[in-house]
This record gives C-alpha cells, sequence and structure tokens, in this order.
C-alpha cells in the first residue's frame, strides 16, 4: 500500500513539472510572435513611408522633365526663329550688295606692269563677250586627298586630272569625270610622274599639256609646259619673283596661279610680296611668251582664289575663320564691264574655304577643292552691256 502511494506522488509530481514545461514553452513562443509582429508592423510603416517619398520623388522628377522639355521647346523655337531671321538678314543684304554693286576693279587695258621689260609684250584683243551673272548650282562629287589641292579637267577633251596637296611630282588622269566619280580614291587612274615639282595649286591643263608652277631655287619661278602624250616638257619660262611671295594670303602655298579660259592661258601672279594688288598677265599657249600684263587693282588681302572667263578676272574672297566665299573684285582686260554690271556672287555654304577653283570654258564650270572634296559649281552667264 506504502508503495503504490509512492507511485502514486511520483506521478503526479512529474504531470505538474510536465505541465509547468509546457506552460513555459507556450509563453516564450507567445512573446516571440508578438515580437515578430511588432517588428512586421515597423517594416510596414517604412515601407509605406519609402513608397511615399519614392511616389513624391517621381512626381517631383516628372514636374522637372516637364520643365526642361517645355524650355527645350522653347528654346529650339527661338533658335528656329533666329535662323529664320539670320535667313532673312542674309538675302537682305544679299539684295543690298546687288543693288549697289561692288568696285569693278577695271582699269584701261593700256595698263602695263612695266616690271617686266625684257619682255616682249604686245597688245591683245579679247573678242569674248560674255560675263557671269550666277551660280546656277552646286554638285559634290566626293571627297579624296589632302585637304588643299586642285583638279580640272581638260577644256579639248574629257580627261579630268587630280592634284593632291600643295606641292609634288605626281598628276592622276581619269579618263572622265564619271570614272572619277565611280573611282575608290584615285584607284583606276594613270599615275603621271613629272620631271620636277608643281608648287601650289596653280596648274592649269589645256588641250593635252599641263602647265605647271614649279619653284625650286631661291628667286625665279618656273611655268612649265608638259606634254601630257609624250610625257616631256616643252618650254620653260623663267620670271623674276621673289621666293615665298604669296598670291593669295588666305592660301599661302599659291605662288602663282595658271588659269584657262576662251582666249587661252593666263596668270596671275604678284611680283613682290609687298605689292598690295593681283597681277595678270597673258601667255601664248605655245611659245609661254607674255603677250601682255595688267595691274587688276584686285587686292590679295583675304583672297583665297581666282578665276578668269573671257578675259574677265573674278577674284574670291573669304575671311580666316572660313565663311561664304564670295567674288568682290572683278577685272575686265578690255575695260567693257559696266560698274553697274559687276557681279556680287555669293558661293554656297561649304565645309571651309577654297584651296583652288578652276573655270572650264566648254562647260562653263568651276572645278572647286574646298577642305579635301571636290565640287562642281555650274554658272550662269550672260553678254556684256557695252560700256
Amino acid at each position: 500500500m506504502k508503495l503504490l502511494f509512492v507511485l502514486f506522488v511520483s506521478c503526479a509530481w512529474t504531470l505538474i513539472g510536465a505541465q509547468n514545461y509546457y506552460q513555459a514553452l507556450m509563453d516564450y513562443l507567445e512573446n516571440r510572435l508578438l515580437a515578430i509582429e511588432d517588428r512586421m508592423q515597423l517594416w510596414h510603416e517604412q515601407a509605406h513611408q519609402y513608397r511615399t517619398e519614392m511616389l513624391d520623388f517621381k512626381k517631383l522628377t516628372s514636374e522637372a522633365m516637364t520643365g526642361i522639355k517645355n524650355d527645350h521647346s522653347m528654346m529650339f523655337k527661338d533658335l528656329k526663329g533666329a535662323s529664320a531671321r539670320m535667313d532673312l538678314v542674309e538675302r537682305e543684304m544679299d539684295y543690298v550688295e546687288t543693288q549697289n554693286s561692288p568696285r569693278a576693279c577695271a582699269t584701261k587695258a593700256e595698263k602695263v606692269y612695266h616690271s617686266f621689260t625684257f619682255l616682249n609684250l604686245r597688245n591683245i584683243c579679247i573678242d569674248c563677250m560674255e560675263i557671269i551673272s550666277g551660280i546656277r548650282s552646286v554638285k559634290i562629287l566626293k571627297r579624296i586627298g589632302s585637304p588643299k589641292g586642285m583638279w580640272t579637267r581638260d577644256p579639248k577633251s574629257s580627261k579630268l586630272y587630280v592634284f593632291n596637296g600643295t606641292s609634288g611630282d605626281t598628276v592622276y588622269e581619269f579618263q572622265s569625270v564619271l570614272d572619277f566619280s565611280r573611282s575608290l580614291g584615285v584607284a583606276g587612274s594613270r599615275m603621271i610622274h613629272l620631271p620636277s615639282k608643281w608648287t601650289g595649286p596653280g596648274s592649269a591643263v589645256y588641250n593635252g599639256y599641263l602647265y605647271y608652277i614649279n619653284q625650286e631655287t631661291d628667286t625665279d619661278v618656273q611655268v612649265v609646259k608638259f606634254d601630257l602624250v609624250s610625257g616631256s616638257v616643252t618650254e620653260i619660262a623663267m620670271f623674276p619673283m621673289e621666293r615665298n611671295t604669296i598670291l593669295y594670303t588666305l592660301n599661302p602655298e599659291t605662288v602663282a596661279d595658271l588659269a584657262v579660259d576662251d582666249e587661252g592661258l593666263w596668270l596671275l601672279f604678284t611680283p613682290t610680296d609687298s605689292e598690295p594688288n593681283i597681277s595678270l598677265a597673258k601667255m601664248d599657249t605655245s611659245t609661254l611668251d607674255i603677250e601682255q600684263i595688267w595691274d587688276t587693282r584686285c587686292p590679295r588681302g583675304n583672297a583665297e582664289a581666282a578665276f578668269v572667263v573671257c578675259g574677265t578676272v573674278y577674284v574670291v574672297y573669304n575671311t580666316r575663320m572660313a565663311s561664304r566665299s564670295r567674288v568682290q573684285c572683278v577685272f575686265d582686260v578690255n575695260d567693257m564691264m559696266l560698274t553697274e554690271e559687276a557681279p556680287l556672287l555669293y558661293f554656297p555654304r561649304r565645309y571651309g574655304a577654297h584651296a583652288s577653283l578652276k573655270y572650264n570654258p566648254e562647260e562653263n564650270q568651276l572645278y572647286g577643292w574646298d577642305d579635301g572634296y571636290q565640287i562642281i559649281y555650274r554658272l550662269t552667264i550672260k553678254t556684256k552691256l557695252l560700256a
């Protein structure tokens, strides 16, 4: 009996201990759950706060972007308006300048540069009666080579010649302008090696002959006549010009400039660097003799190129920060151009400034070299009014 009582007491004590342990475990779990709920509540409040802040930031960003778009739109409209006003001002300036023609730098034909007294000069008369009235169209053919160079077509054939750079002894010959436009660079051309270097982009091609400037001595400048068929030099003319004389101040590489028109071969030059104006000489294409020389009264300052059409010199000017080239000085060797008839021509906006301009009388076109681009200008021609 005593043993049963002890066993009963032991079991009761065990049950009471288990119940206490279970109660303690439940209290612990309940406390942990309450702590987790508190933490989740805190996370929820923080997430709500972050979301509110993000929405506010998104709203501010959207408002700022809308403001930037509006400012951009207003700025774009202002720029378009400024561009339109600039175009209007430019057209008005062109109109005013056409109504107030530039000085036609024409002097009497008997004005001869007497420093070349050793030459056998004779008076000549130019029969051509045409002048330029405008630039009809522009065609940018391609871009090859250096920023400066020259290209021209022989008026008596379809062949085209490319002079890359400002000096060299190689000329590239193409059978036509079409062949040149389709070629990759100068591939497919005939390379012509000259016996001496050409100096500056002032060469000319006429009736199968290449005429180029050579200045390898300390003083004299040579005009060399080279037969493109036989590959030999046929004539050389010497000119007493100072070394490093610059013809066009915006293109210091041009020592002298040969030009071709309906009347034949011309030479634009300046005998000394102190001479302010450009001089013009008419040359015999066969012998390279000088037939007559004129002081064009066209200044060298800010000149970039020049060309001759029907015995009339057109000098092209620009600024050192290249802008729109313009013909601002015209000289007629026969003094048959009226002052109000002298054209003021503006070239279309391009890439930089002309390194050379070569006239082809058969096509009434100018071949221009502009920052490595080869450009063709088609000209509008009219008959001169008799003075």
